[in-house]
């Protein structure tokens, strides 16, 4: 994701014009901003600095460090003998040498594979990570946001999450800093009931259909509702984060929506470019 340049004033008006929206009197309960001006919105690296390195590796993770990002973004699928694997695909095609399923190959036969080559030459030693290498690595330092991708194609995912987490002690967000998020509602409302004390994230594409009744009902295992930008208004956010929960974004694809979607008052953004987005903010904080 390359930075648009356009002049200053230009990028104010045109976020303006974007989020300039109408009171409404639901929004007229807005909790106040949990974050100060300039902690505000989280840069999160989605499946790493995956700009600098293939994504969901071990690489593009340490870029993210590297870069200053406050979390890193990853996402989960169980191999055919039961472990959580990093890679967002239910095949491996795109990202690595292989071919298949990732649900009927064992992790051992994974980690045979080039899971970087694809993106640069210099990264060909990477390889498909576990999750408890990634867990390892950089819990509880590293704040972490782990997707589970298509929980129901993976029966028992959520006990197997929170037997890894338990058994690292990293199972109460207030001190590891994880959350774990889907756009699956049972399984985080199941996974809610196994681990209380951790924070979880409910995925949606168009968070502007979300009544108040329906977000209601949603807090009440959910701590976060992760929308993508697409519909979004300054208002949707409000109303979201007077229901108690915050607001972390993702598929943000320029500086135009990134400048959008923080004058709406997002907590966090999702973004392959780390450096950018921590760039863009002191730009607009000066």
């Amino acid at each position: 994701m390359k930075p648009f340049i356009i002049r200053s004033v230009s990028v104010i008006l045109i976020a303006s014009m974007l989020f300039s929206i109408p009171a409404h009197p639901e929004a007229a309960n807005a909790a106040a901003d949990p974050m100060s001006g300039t902690d505000k919105p989280l840069i999160i690296a989605h499946r790493g600095a995956s700009l600098f390195a293939p994504e969901n590796t071990m690489a593009a993770f340490h870029k993210a460090v590297e870069m200053d990002a406050d979390m890193i973004e990853l996402d989960v699928r169980l191999t055919k003998d039961g472990i959580p694997v990093v890679i967002h695909d239910p095949k491996v095609n795109r990202t690595t040498s292989g071919r298949g399923k990732v649900s009927g190959m064992t992790y051992k036969q994974l980690r045979e594979l080039d899971a970087g080559k694809h993106f640069r030459q210099a990264f060909a030693a990477e390889r498909i990570p576990s999750l408890a290498e990634v867990l390892d690595t950089f819990s509880p330092g590293t704040p972490l946001l782990i997707e589970l991708k298509d929980p129901k194609q993976s029966p028992g995912i959520e006990e197997i999450i929170a037997g890894m987490l338990k058994k690292r002690r990293l199972d109460n967000s207030a001190v590891s800093g994880i959350v774990v998020q889907s756009f699956d509602r049972s399984s985080m409302q199941k996974l809610k009931v196994l681990l209380p004390r951790l924070s979880i994230g409910l995925l949606v594409t168009r968070a502007g259909k979300l009544k108040k009744s329906e977000l209601k009902k949603i807090s009440q295992y959910a701590d976060y509702i992760n929308p993508s930008r697409k519909g979004l208004s300054t208002w949707t956010i409000r109303l979201i984060q007077s229901s108690g929960m915050q607001v972390y974004v993702w598929d943000i694809r320029s500086e135009r929506q990134a400048v959008a979607v923080i004058k709406a008052g997002a907590d966090g953004i999702m973004t392959k470019d780390p450096e950018f987005l921590r760039s863009l903010k002191t730009r607009l904080a000066d």
